[in-house]
């Protein structure tokens, strides 16, 4: 199977090159050797919208230029992009702009359609690939869990490691957990002046009044969000250094990118999660989220 990076980069093209067809999910899935089902998670995981949503959004798009700019009947337009009857492309036309094929060409009304999306190189690590951000808000909630003291020269190194040993050691030992098969890594930065970060390797919890003894509590507050969103071509185990570096570099670049309208608070708190439930066998899936503010 393609790595992530080039599975979504020739799953768009392949979409635009079959926009007067009248292509199907199943028949972009067995392209590329992946069930539907799992094609069209790792779609909305990576991009937020449903790939379906996206294929019929992009069809209307390309048919409003031939709408506007011949005399063909709408009839004849909505089979082209693949609708199998007139008034299915009418529906779905009115739910996407508000207005009737017919009302279009009457009133030549300016519209805005939906663009091809687009990925690039800057979003292709070895074994993965990063998307987003997006921005959310993240109500507040609590976990459970250890805390470690993790030197900065070791903070792309160690937390993955720490990680994966709570997990198959200690996460089990956690009641009232809300999320099952859900981890959650937080990182803290009091004083950059330590040298240090506070790294806890935790689940949510329902309410920490059953906190095992050995483990820590905390609450990560009401944000909003810049989340980022990574798909590898491996197991979740093998999340490693290479991703985690990824994964901050496009932080880094959120924080720094010129003309922005937000801003990083600081890189003082952000969290990874990670759903041992996403993996489908051969890519696993990682949010990465770190709290902003509007400039």
């Amino acid at each position: 199977m393609l790595q992530p990076y080039e599975l979504m980069e020739q799953l768009l093209s392949e979409i635009e090159k079959d926009i007067m067809e009248p292509v199907t999910i199943s028949e972009l899935s067995s392209r590329f050797f992946i069930s539907a089902v799992h094609l069209q998670r790792l779609f909305k995981f990576a991009f937020g919208i449903p790939l379906a949503g996206y294929i019929r959004s992009r069809k209307l798009a390309a048919s409003v230029e031939k709408l506007l700019s011949t005399d063909y009947r709408i009839i004849d337009i909505a089979n082209e992009y693949g609708f199998t009857h007139e008034q299915a492309y009418i529906r779905a036309f009115k739910k996407e702009y508000h207005t009737t094929p017919g009302e279009l060409r009457r009133s030549r009304t300016v519209l805005k359609v939906f663009p091809p999306l687009q990925i690039f190189p800057k979003n292709k690590l070895q074994n993965g690939a990063v998307f987003g951000p997006d921005i959310v808000m993240v109500p507040e909630f609590q976990v459970v869990g250890k805390s470690f003291c993790v030197p900065f020269e070791q903070s792309i190194v160690l937390p993955p490691q720490l990680a994966k040993s709570f997990w198959e050691e200690d996460s089990f030992k956690i009641p009232n957990v809300a999320e099952t098969n859900v981890y959650y890594g937080i990182t803290r930065i009091r004083d950059v002046q330590d040298g240090y970060s506070h790294y806890m390797t935790s689940v949510k919890v329902k309410d920490s009044s059953s906190t095992p003894e050995g483990m820590t509590s905390d609450r990560f507050p009401a944000s909003m969000c810049a989340r980022f969103h990574y798909i590898g071509k491996h197991h979740y185990y093998d999340i490693n250094v290479d991703v985690a570096r990824g994964m901050y570099d496009a932080i880094c670049d959120f924080a720094n990118q010129e003309g922005k309208k937000y801003e990083t608070m600081n890189q003082k708190l952000y969290f990874e999660r990670i759903s041992a439930e996403d993996y489908d066998g051969t890519y696993c899936q990682m949010e990465w989220f770190t709290p902003i503010r509007k400039l």
